[in-house]
């Protein structure tokens, strides 16, 4: 049996501990109420809360808007990237990692001077009305445009150490030696190698999704983020409980991916 090295021991239980403590005092902040004791009404009252059903269902909606876009958008070009301009990956690289170097703030800030071209100077143009359309409040699609920039690093990183893993060339000649084109390729031979690649990259952008709050709420719209710290000026029980339990929910949600990665690496020795 391997000994766990001291090291490593001390590391995970402070790890441990920084994030297991937070957690705990929040859960404590939830249920004990002075005088009386501990109750469970802030987690009874979640679903009943107004504008908790329709700020969670518009961030699942948007979130799985920015999961098909993103992949759809990122499998075809790191799949052609490595196959044919291997060369070109590190600037693809630098690209997609500028989101995470650009604040927020600003990012938001240019977002709304794009908007702002609509009524100031595309107001007599048919393009008018795609920029009203964008930011219909029922489905804002600008942000699923936003979160697709912000997920770029997370996708391509999650994409490509997928690649990294498998011999895509081959995969590709044998399909198009056995009469597939490039779509029929990409779906038959390569996706399905790439199994724990797109999960990761799905819950890292639906991650991403759920608690992103500067560029939703600066642009004026409700998704959960924003749901949630609206009702904590009021109702601050309410609000952290309901963010314990996105917190439980989000761990769950990579417990789950992490099995499933496991079963996708080990299934092939199985044979």
């Amino acid at each position: 049996m391997a000994r766990l090295n001291p090291w490593r021991g001390t590391v995970l239980g402070l790890a441990a501990l920084y994030f297991l403590v937070p957690l705990a005092a929040s859960v404590v902040f939830t249920v004990e109420v002075p005088g009386r004791g501990v109750t469970f009404d802030a987690y009874s009252q979640i679903l009943s809360t107004d504008g908790f059903g329709s700020s969670l269902l518009l961030s699942l909606e948007l979130a799985a808007a920015t999961i098909a876009l993103v992949l759809l958008l990122m499998v075809p070009a790191v799949v052609a990237l490595r196959l044919g301009a291997p060369r070109l990956r590190p600037v693809v690289e630098v690209v997609c990692s500028l989101p995470l170097v650009v604040p927020p703030i600003a990012y938001v800030a240019g977002i709304a001077t794009v908007l702002k071209w609509g009524p100031d100077h595309l107001s007599r143009t048919l393009l008018f009305q795609t920029f009203v359309a964008v930011q219909n409040p029922d489905f804002p699609f600008v942000l699923v445009l936003a979160y697709v920039v912000m997920a770029l690093p997370f996708v391509y990183r999650a994409l490509d150490a997928g690649l990294r893993a498998i011999d895509v060339r081959t995969l590709v000649e044998a399909a198009r030696s056995c009469g597939a084109g490039w779509p029929q390729a990409l779906l038959r031979a390569v996706l399905p190698n790439l199994r724990g690649a797109l999960l990761n990259a799905a819950f890292l952008t639906l991650a991403l999704v759920l608690g992103e709050f500067t560029v939703a709420q600066l642009l004026g719209f409700r998704p959960f983020a924003v749901w949630i710290y609206g009702i904590g000026g009021s109702q601050a029980q309410l609000s952290v409980a309901v963010s314990v339990l996105s917190l439980l929910v989000t761990w769950a949600l990579l417990l789950a991916l992490a099995g499933a990665g496991g079963r996708t690496r080990t299934a092939p020795s199985r044979g």
